[in-house]
C-alpha cells in the first residue's frame, strides 16, 4: 500500500464518547497486549465545580506526532516514522532503556512485561496496510472515533476537522500531535494532570 502522499490522523468526538472502553478492549485484543499494560485507555475527567459538577470521557492513545520527541531520544534509532505519519518501534532494535517513555509528554508508551521492549499504539498499522481501520475505530459503538487521511480533502476526517473546532492535548510540547479532539475541555484535562502529578 502506497502511503507516501498520506497524512493519517485520528479525530475523537468527545460529545459522542460514552466511556464504554470498547476501543481500549478492542486494542488489547487486536494487538495481544499483556495484562497490566494498555496501548490505549479511557480517562474519566471531572469538570466544573459544585453545585454544577460534570465529567467527560477522554480516550488516550499515541498521537503519532509529526515531531515525536520519543524518536529523537532513542539511542539505538528504534523509533521510525512512516511516510504516512505512523510512528512505530523496531522490536529488533529496541533495548528497553525507557528513554522514549520518559520523553513522551503523553505517557502512552510502556515496557512489554514479556518481551522487555517498549511498545505503544501504532494505529494498528497492520490493519491499515490491509485497507482496514484501526481496531478502536471499528469497535466504537457511537462512531466517536474517525480515522483517515488529512491530505485527502474528500475524506470524512478532513471534512470533520474543517467543520469543527478541534483541539490537541499539550500543544505546547511542540510535538504536533495527530490525534484531534472535538469538545476537549483543556482546563479540566490540565487540572487533572496537575492533580495526578501532585502539583
Amino acid at each position: 500500500m502506497n502511503n507516501k502522499n498520506k497524512r493519517l490522523a485520528i479525530l475523537i468526538d468527545l460529545r459522542k464518547c460514552i466511556g464504554c472502553n470498547a476501543c481500549s478492549l478492542a486494542c488489547k485484543s487486536e494487538n495481544d497486549v499483556p495484562l497490566g499494560v494498555w496501548r490505549s485507555w479511557v480517562k474519566r475527567v471531572e469538570k466544573g465545580h459544585y453545585p454544577h459538577p460534570g465529567e467527560f470521557f477522554l480516550p488516550i492513545l499515541c498521537n503519532n506526532c509529526e515531531n515525536p520527541i520519543c524518536v529523537t531520544v532513542c539511542p539505538v534509532n528504534a523509533g521510525i516514522i512512516r511516510p504516512d505519519g505512523i510512528v512505530y518501534i523496531d522490536p529488533h532494535r529496541c533495548i528497553g532503556c525507557r528513554y522514549c517513555m520518559a520523553a513522551c509528554p503523553y505517557g502512552v508508551r510502556y515496557i512489554n512485561p514479556k518481551t522487555k521492549i517498549a511498545e505503544k499504539c501504532y494505529w494498528c498499522h497492520h490493519r491499515v496496510d490491509a485497507g482496514l481501520e484501526p481496531a478502536c475505530v471499528e469497535a466504537c459503538p457511537t462512531d466517536a472515533i474517525l480515522f483517515g487521511d488529512l491530505n485527502d480533502p474528500e475524506s470524512e476526517i478532513s471534512k470533520a476537522v474543517a467543520e469543527n473546532a478541534v483541539q490537541v492535548i499539550k500543544p505546547e510540547s511542540g510535538t504536533n500531535p495527530y490525534v484531534f479532539y472535538i469538545g476537549l475541555d483543556i482546563e479540566s484535562v490540565e487540572a487533572r494532570q496537575d492533580e495526578e502529578n501532585g502539583k
